[in-house]
């Protein structure tokens, strides 16, 4: 009797697939490694600050990742490096955001992927127009090369970057953590931050209240000054020019009128006077175009009082009691302290009575700010109620910026920056919007113009 082997039809494929695995073995071919995923990636990302898929592992050796880890670590800066194969389980479009929100640290994140590469970084610790540049010019310089491409941009980022590296940040949140929930095991922390977080909307609820009546009679001394103003845009004397300087005088009064009636917090009064400045300076450019004078210099308003427009002089003057100091003045008050009389001082109504505005606490920081810009405003208010609030440690004074460049008899006032910090999946937080990190896929839009980058990503 013959005996008939038979092949059994699930296993014929198998032995098939172990046979030309072998042979390829045999032959001594590798097979392409299979990309690890997004998950591994993050979370070695989390503990090395590198990593390598597999499959790039024959263009980025480990010894080469073990180099630049070592780098990283030394640097104690909060830079990421990701080494990717072009693969679907790395989708371009959205593989920085998935990865910036995996790995939640404030920081700079640099991938190759394929043949492309990209950078981007929150606001707090690298600017977007800085990461882009770094990355642009370190894939440029290097044709290709994987190990020179992100040595260069580290060596480059590590000196801008602000923050500290994930060590530091988790050894610090692993103290914080266990003391945090020690003190909330009593219940009693809980009720305190409630109760603090009130009072503090219940204080921002009144102090919008309170600059609201101060901004609404700025808003409408300046609707008095449009309503006056004398000039017809279709009249035969009016120029291209002329027509601009209006058109932006009248943008400004809608702008600030829109933005009061939106504001939800003392912050959002800022932009407000910013717009009351900026269209008063475009009347006062007007004017001096409808005169034949020469246009004027862009400086901020009257310190004594917004409302007289944009200041044409700097003077020496000293509040009651307190060191003289530099101030901006508009004309007619420069030339009342030349003769010995008081300025025309701007006063708002506090509980003990009207008061100069820098004596009326730091509810008006934010209006004042918008006026002047948060770098000459604390040199300006040296000795005052409202100077000594912001000067104060731990007083957090946002300051706003502008664009005429005046800095107060001759004084930089400078602000910093916070540094970066731990911020867990907060991807929506302004830590890391779209807007700070660049915006576009991978390699297009603001990185370095597309073609530079390998292609993109996104392509």
């Amino acid at each position: 009797m013959r005996t008939v082997l038979r092949r059994s039809r699930a296993t014929g494929p198998a032995a098939v697939l172990a046979a030309l695995l072998g042979l390829l073995m045999v032959l001594g071919l590798s097979v392409p490694a299979q990309a690890a995923g997004l998950n591994d990636a993050t979370d070695t990302l989390k503990k090395t600050q590198v990593y390598v898929d597999p499959a790039m592992s024959g263009r980025f050796s480990k010894d080469q990742a073990d180099a630049l880890a070592k780098k990283l670590k030394k640097a104690d800066k909060p830079i990421f490096v990701a080494v990717l194969p072009d693969s679907q389980a790395y989708p371009a479009k959205s593989l920085m955001n998935d990865v910036r929100t995996k790995v939640g640290i404030v920081g700079v994140y640099a991938v190759w992927r394929g043949n492309a590469f990209d950078a981007r970084a929150d606001a707090k610790a690298l600017s977007k127009g800085s990461v882009s540049n770094i990355a642009g010019s370190a894939f440029r310089a290097n044709n290709g090369d994987i190990n020179a491409t992100v040595n260069d941009f580290v060596d480059q980022a590590v000196k801008q970057t602000k923050g500290d590296g994930p060590q530091h940040s988790t050894s610090a949140a692993w103290i914080v953590v266990p003391v945090a929930l020690l003190a909330l095991a009593g219940g009693g922390v809980f009720l305190l931050f409630r109760r603090a977080k009130k009072r503090k909307a219940e204080k921002a609820r009144a102090e919008l209240a309170q600059l609201r009546t101060v901004v609404d009679e700025d808003i409408t001394a300046f609707g008095e000054e449009l309503d006056r103003l004398d000039f017809n845009p279709g009249a035969p004397g009016a120029d291209d020019a002329q027509r601009t300087d209006y058109t932006r005088a009248l943008d400004s009064y809608d702008r600030a009128k829109r933005t009061m009636d939106e504001a939800k917090k003392p912050d959002d009064v800022r932009p407000v006077t910013e717009a009351l400045e900026d269209g008063r300076f475009a009347l006062a450019t007007l004017a001096a175009r409808r005169d034949g004078r020469p246009l004027p210099e862009r400086r901020v308003p009257c310190f004594f009082d917004p409302r007289h427009g944009p200041s044409t002089i700097d003077v020496t003057w000293a509040p009651p009691g307190g060191a003289a100091r530099t101030v901006p003045a508009c004309a007619d008050d420069a030339n009342r302290l030349a003769v010995g009389q008081d300025p025309y001082i701007r006063t708002v109504e506090t509980e003990h009575g009207h008061q100069p505005y820098w004596n009326a606490g730091p509810a008006y920081s934010p209006w004042a700010g918008g006026y002047f810009g948060g770098g000459m405003l604390p040199g300006l208010l040296v000795g005052t109620m409202l100077g000594s609030m912001i000067s104060s440690p731990g007083y957090a004074y946002a300051g706003g910026h502008h664009d005429h460049g005046y800095s107060g008899g001759g004084t930089d006032y400078t602000g910093g920056a916070d540094a970066g910090e731990y911020s867990g999946a907060a991807f929506n937080s302004s830590d890391f919007s779209g807007a700070d990190f660049g915006g576009g896929d991978f390699g297009g839009g603001d990185f370095g113009g597309g073609g530079d980058f390998g292609g993109g990503f996104g392509d």
